[in-house]
């Protein structure tokens, strides 16, 4: 048998992540209310993880089906105003570092969040075999990204790194200001979101993603829960740059043309990187801000494609055959980039007919819908966060 730290060196990220997921779908199949389920399934894993002999036991301990999406691997700081919270106020504390009274409020294979009062402190317990996560490229982005902003008139909509520390543990801790809400929390309420909220949260997004790009900087996973809110109307502000690509602090390990092609989250995933195009640049974080905002002008909202967990389609077969019978099957004409691709989309698959965004979005006004189509398409003309900006603000 295999020693506790032999055992343990043999199970990747992916292993825990998939683990994770099976223990969450057991807890949801015999209690399908418990809204608590990712947390538990979280806290087991890492229990399993830590306390286990071997492997053989920890994969007893995370035997269970698997049918759900998996957990984040750089969590959500927040997860909005609810019963969470409130069992958290009124549960004992924690103390990490110089803060008392920290509740835990997200967690997933790299991080745990928690909330200590006017602040969120993002815990980093995983640091090995965790690319393209690096919790501390993400710290000195977010201190670049500051630096940058506070000689700009106008308002990043970036979320603040406040500090950095090493808690009792030694774990890295980066700490950011709380914030009750996100996009995912919003869209979660299954109710419409009305058109001056959408324009408002889309122009900050925007205005983040803009300032971003001019710096040559990919934020990589554009998704609801990174969109953190003060208020249902805003502002808004990006956050979760565990994965970001920056042309300076990344280059030695993933050069211009040969970036990581494991970034992203579900509906949210960029074509060009479904078929590996490892020179991608700013549009992937465009077309993952188009998924949103079609999300968001549904009704009731929902997102504009499917995904099935990494576990269950490691591909994402799944995800590409949904675009493909959402937009239309790209040809060499519409998308001439991709005949470059590692994996051209080309004659692969069956065809389906291209269809139009009136057909797609039907219920969506004209002007949103064509924002939209500006942001959601194979080729290289997919608007820009500049271009956009100003246009979903009026």
């Amino acid at each position: 048998m295999s020693s506790e730290h032999d055992w343990r060196s043999t199970v990747s990220s992916l292993d825990r992540y998939e683990n994770i997921q099976k223990i969450k779908a057991a807890i949801e199949a015999t209690d399908p209310a418990n809204t608590s389920a990712q947390k538990e399934a979280f806290s087991k894993e890492n229990e399993a993880y830590k306390n286990s002999a071997s492997i053989e036991n920890y994969n007893a301990i995370c035997s269970g089906p698997s049918d759900q999406q998996q957990p984040p691997a750089s969590p959500p700081f927040h997860q909005g105003l609810g019963e969470q919270d409130e069992d958290a106020a009124s549960s004992p504390g924690i103390t990490i570092g110089s803060y008392h009274d920290c509740h835990h409020v997200a967690g997933g294979v790299t991080a745990e969040v928690y909330r200590a009062q006017a602040r969120a402190l993002k815990v980093i317990t995983e640091t090995r075999d965790i690319a393209p996560h690096d919790p501390f490229r993400e710290a000195k982005i977010l201190a670049a990204l500051s630096d940058s902003s506070s000689s700009s008139s106008e308002p990043s909509h970036i979320v603040r790194l406040l500090e950095t520390f090493r808690d009792q543990e030694q774990r890295f801790v980066l700490v950011f200001p709380y914030l009750p809400l996100t996009l995912e929390s919003l869209l979660a309420r299954r109710e419409p979101v009305a058109r001056a909220q959408t324009r408002r949260i889309f122009g900050d997004l925007f205005g983040a993603l803009a300032h971003l790009h001019a710096q040559g900087i990919i934020h990589r996973d554009v998704k609801p829960s990174a969109v953190l809110l003060e208020s249902p109307d805003g502002p808004a502000y990006l956050s979760d740059f565990g994965t970001a690509w920056h042309p300076e602090m990344s280059v030695v390990t993933e050069s211009p043309d040969g970036k990581i092609l494991d970034i992203g989250t579900g509906p949210y995933r960029a074509p060009e990187v479904l078929f590996g195009d490892k020179a991608y640049g700013p549009p992937v974080d465009m077309w993952g801000a188009g998924a949103m905002l079609a999300e968001c002008c549904r009704d009731p909202p929902r997102p504009l494609f499917e995904s099935r967990a990494a576990h269950e389609d490691g591909n994402q077969l799944g995800l590409i055959l949904s675009i493909f019978q959402t937009m239309g099957s790209p040809t060499r004409e519409s998308w001439p980039e991709a005949a470059h691709f590692r994996t051209p989309p080309f004659e692969m698959y069956r065809a389906f007919d291209v269809r139009g965004w009136p057909e797609i979005l039907p219920d969506v006004e004209p002007p949103f819908r064509d924002l939209v189509s500006a942001l959601v398409k194979y080729d290289s003309s997919r608007a820009t966060a500049s271009e956009v900006r100003f246009i979903s603000a009026k």
